[in-house]
């Protein structure tokens, strides 16, 4: 009897899991767009809706030091580990499967994009597409779920 009860709330727990997973809340590798080597890592937090995105560790040693020189904003010149580069980002009320309204920023060259993001393969990879005007002017990177 208890290992059907057992069973029966593990079924019952597997599509919440799922869904939970399905989301881009939760600890990213990103990957260098040339080297294809992995490149740091994000961590994305939802606090009341709305999503954004911190460099939690830069995974190249010789760059734990780094600091966003060409940033614009209040960024310029801080540390780029612990910086937040996403903001503002909130789920779409007609795709419940995509984010946007936000914005990322490249802390390689400073600029600020409008961004949109996507769980895919289950949400064990996110989409992150950084674009200007619009989503059709820009790229697309694919981000692996590192928890």
């Amino acid at each position: 009897m208890l290992k059907t009860l057992l069973a029966t709330a593990a079924l019952l727990c597997a599509p919440v899991i799922a869904l939970a997973q399905a989301t881009p809340v939760g600890l990213w590798k990103t990957i260098d767009d040339e080297t294809k080597q992995e490149k740091s890592l994000v961590r994305i937090t939802d606090a009341g809706g709305v999503l954004t995105g911190k460099i939690e560790k830069l995974l190249d040693p010789t760059k734990q030091d780094s600091k966003c020189d060409k940033c614009t904003d209040e960024r310029k010149d801080q540390p780029v580990q612990g910086m937040t580069i996403i903001r503002g980002v909130k789920q779409d009320p007609d795709d419940k499967n995509l984010w946007g309204g936000g914005e990322i920023l490249d802390p390689n060259n400073g600029k600020v994009y409008k961004v949109r993001i996507k769980p895919v393969d289950g949400g064990k990879k996110l989409e992150v597409r950084g674009y200007v005007g619009a989503p059709l002017l820009g790229r697309t990177q694919t981000w692996l779920r590192a928890e």
